[in-house]
Parts: C-alpha cells; structure tokens; sequence
C-alpha cells in the first residue's frame, strides 16, 4: 500500500481521535508511534492490521473507520480541490468519479487507487462500483460522497450495499441537487491578498 494511504489513515486518527490513541493503534498493529513515510510502499498486512488495531480500539466496525475516514478525506483542502475540480455541482461531481483515479495518479505518480465507474439508473439515482485489491475503499467513496454532498450543498442518500472482495458497490439517490447553500469554492485559489 502507498505510504500516502497509510499516512492518511495515521492522521485521521490523530488528529480525530487524538496522539494517545494513534499511540495505542500503533502499538497493537506492531508499528512505531512515528508510523509512516507518506513516499514509501507498505505491506497491505500492514495497513489491515491498522484498520483492525482502529476498529477495535474505537470499538467501531471496519467499514464505519473506514467511512469516518473518507468524510475526513474530503474536508482536507488539497483533495477537496482535487474532488471539486470535478465538476460545478454535485451531479457534474457524480459523472466525474470515473476520472478520479486518474486525476489522482496525476497528482501523485504511482498511487494504486482503486477505479471507479458511475453508472447513471435514472431519476437521480446512481451506483458507485469500486474495484481494488484491497477491500474498503467502498465504505471511504461513501464518506467522501456524503461529505462532497455537504459540499455542494446537495442533498443525497448514500448507501454501501455490497462488497464481493474486489468490487465494492455504493448507492447514490440525489434528491436535490442544489438544497442548501454548499461551500465556497474558487478555482483560482488566492494565498496572501
């Protein structure tokens, strides 16, 4: 697994849950407190035995870590501007998931992120198929896209309904696209004016 991935998730739950507890993880999933090199590869065992160490010390399941984190994720300013770059609202969102994967590579060369295909069912609904090695990345698409609908100010359901090991699927019903007043967004970020 990327170093990027695993450094993400050490600090999800250091800054969510706070040093002590990443501490404990750590400990258990047989890792430094230091944790990881966001340039290095990782052992997938690894990263398992942190999800495991997580889940069982938050007394939460897998996939709800997962989700927790995936809303986290999105609230981060550089991938919320990568993930906003997707489109002016949350349906244009929607259609550029497929791209995502690839938008990602640009921006990190020899990230392994899952793919993701989004097929249109009609009458606002949709589904998310994710496909990855590693079993997950479905319940962190649902945290990103309910944060993302937050974002956007779109009000949404948003399920994951299925897993067969390799392709995790979400369901997306869009009940409103523009419900609330979402957050602002330039694409011409100004630092210092």
């Amino acid at each position: 697994m990327h170093g990027l991935i695993n450094r993400s998730i050490q600090r999800f739950l250091h800054d969510t849950y706070g040093g002590d507890t990443w501490a404990q993880v750590a400990e258990d999933a047989g890792l430094c407190v230091q944790g990881f090199e966001a340039l290095l590869s990782y052992d997938d065992a690894l990263t398992e035995a942190v999800l495991a160490a997580a889940s069982i010390r938050l007394a939460k399941p897998r996939d709800a870590v997962l989700e927790d984190l995936g809303i986290y994720l999105a609230h981060l300013e550089p991938l919320r501007r990568l993930l906003r770059f997707g489109g002016v609202d949350y349906p244009d969102f929607l259609q550029s998931l497929d791209e995502l994967s690839h938008r990602a590579r640009l921006a990190v060369p020899g990230l392994e992120m899952p793919e993701f295909t989004i097929l249109p069912l009609g009458g606002g609904r949709f589904r998310l198929e994710c496909r990855s090695e590693m079993a997950g990345f479905g319940a962190v698409a649902t945290g990103i896209l309910r944060a993302m609908a937050d974002d956007y100010g779109a009000l949404a359901l948003i399920d994951a309904v299925a897993s067969d090991g390799r392709c995790d699927t979400v369901s997306i019903e869009l009940l409103e696209a523009r419900f609330a007043a979402g957050r602002g967004f330039d694409l011409a970020a100004r630092r210092g004016l």
